[in-house]
């Protein structure tokens, strides 16, 4: 039975940052601050496109909407408070925001995963069932799909931070990293922690890495359905499944790396944590944006346009 006497009230966490280097950390600022400047309209100027662009009201560009958003919402839970931190001396971040940031990493992280899912889906469909994608994937069961994802992110997120807040806390309330994440919380949690600990992994690793797991083996029928195709269609599909395998892979990798070995440290958390939190989600969109001919050439056109 635990002893409700060594718990610790806990109202802030101190965060060890990136770096304690002045100098690195100015660095640091600078290379994420341009990278924002440069990648966030990008993100939002494919939305526009995609939105403005009657040619692009097929299902997989609806999707490729809904991506571009989710990351700029995911990619605006760590970093602002990252960039603030890099001109702190102490970086602190208060209990309720922590659990606010843990929530809305799980909550658009896992929606993400599922969406991918759905768009997997979609090629699934338009591959191997032609014939029956208009009634398949029209717009109606497009938006069903997509408010699943969300619903979906949000159970996993709510999940997260409901055993969260239950953890009993007595360690020093120091996190090695710049944000507030479920696996270093647990490294504080002074009673029953492998319990606590095997059902975070249950609800995030074997989540991201069922996903993972499920993600590839579509994508790998696909390609090999491929091969019955005529050589411009082959072309053309294997460019679009090639995009989606690779988003797949910058997006589950880091985080199975992160979340699928929880009983142990994991070298290069803080290294791996930056790209699966910062850089990627903003790159996902693009990834699939410059290897599609019509939005790029739709992007051209409106950006022509108002230059």
């Amino acid at each position: 039975e635990m002893d409700h006497e060594n718990y610790t009230v806990v109202t802030e966490f101190i965060l060890l940052g990136l770096s304690q280097n002045h100098e690195v950390q100015m660095i640091l600022f600078l290379f994420f601050l341009l990278f924002y400047m440069i990648i966030l309209p990008g993100n939002i100027l494919i939305i526009l496109t995609i939105q403005g662009d009657s040619q692009l009201g097929s299902p997989m560009y609806f999707f490729l909407a809904n991506l571009a958003f989710l990351d700029i919402c995911y990619s605006s839970v760590t970093p602002p408070k990252m960039l603030a931190d890099f001109f702190s001396h102490q970086k602190t971040i208060s209990y309720s925001a922590c659990m606010a940031q843990l929530f809305f990493l799980h909550f658009l992280g896992a929606a993400e995963a599922f969406l991918l899912m759905v768009m997997a889906y979609d090629r699934y469909v338009a591959i191997c069932k032609p014939l029956h994608y208009n009634r398949l994937v029209n717009r109606g069961i497009c938006c069903v799909l997509v408010g699943a994802t969300w619903g979906g992110g949000f159970i996993h997120g709510i999940t997260l931070f409901g055993l969260s807040i239950h953890l009993p806390l007595c360690g020093p309330n120091i996190l090695d990293n710049f944000f507030c994440d479920v696996h270093q919380l647990v490294k504080l949690a002074c009673a029953n922690t492998y319990i606590v600990e095997l059902l975070l992994f249950l609800n995030n690793g074997v989540v991201i890495i069922m996903c993972f797991i499920l993600l590839l083996i579509s994508y790998t029928v696909l390609l090999l359905k491929l091969w019955t195709q005529s050589s411009k269609a082959k072309n053309k599909v294997a460019s679009t499944c090639v995009s989606h395998i690779i988003v797949v892979s910058v997006m589950c990798g880091p985080a199975i790396y992160i979340y699928g070995l929880p009983f142990q440290a994991v070298p290069k958390e803080k290294v791996v944590a930056v790209f699966h939190t910062v850089i990627f989600p903003l790159t996902n969109p693009m990834i699939y944006t410059l290897r599609n001919k019509e939005i790029k050439d739709s992007m051209w056109k409106r950006v022509s346009k108002y230059i």
